[in-house]
């Protein structure tokens, strides 16, 4: 039997916890204030799907490892879902005007459109839309 969970946690390290919420917000996402401090902030992505932004200083605490300078490393890729191709363009131009930077140029295949940003910290957003028409046959 495969391995199911309930809620994915992303923790992504930040240099300004204040600024990124602020970022973040002007994108659109809210967040849980039961689970916020001069620390960290939980940031609701989706239904059961949060990012942990934390305090470099913090953050280091649950790792042995150094932290990868987001601004000249890739750690990784955080891809969300749009509910279509006009949402993409919407969330990453929020993005781009709250202060994030460009990533990569549109990917345009037709059923699958996304285009991408760095947020303040350097981290990589990918916002994806896939018609679901072509889902649904696949």
């Amino acid at each position: 039997m495969a391995l199911l969970v309930d809620n994915i946690f992303v923790n992504l390290p930040v240099k300004n916890l204040d600024k990124s919420i602020e970022f973040f917000r002007e994108v659109g996402f809210d967040f849980n204030p039961q689970f916020t401090n001069e620390n960290a902030t939980c940031m609701i992505v989706g239904k059961n799907i949060y990012v942990m932004l934390l305090v470099e200083d913090y953050f280091k605490t649950f790792t042995k490892k150094e932290l990868a300078n987001a601004q000249s490393n890739t750690e990784a890729i955080i891809a969300i879902s749009a509910e279509s191709r006009e949402q993409v363009d919407e969330l990453v131009n929020k993005a781009l005007n709250a202060g994030g930077a460009y990533s990569n140029e549109k990917l345009d295949h037709g059923f699958m459109y996304g285009w991408s940003f760095q947020d303040l910290d350097g981290h990589l957003w990918e916002v994806m839309y896939m018609d679901p028409n072509v889902i649904e046959q696949a």
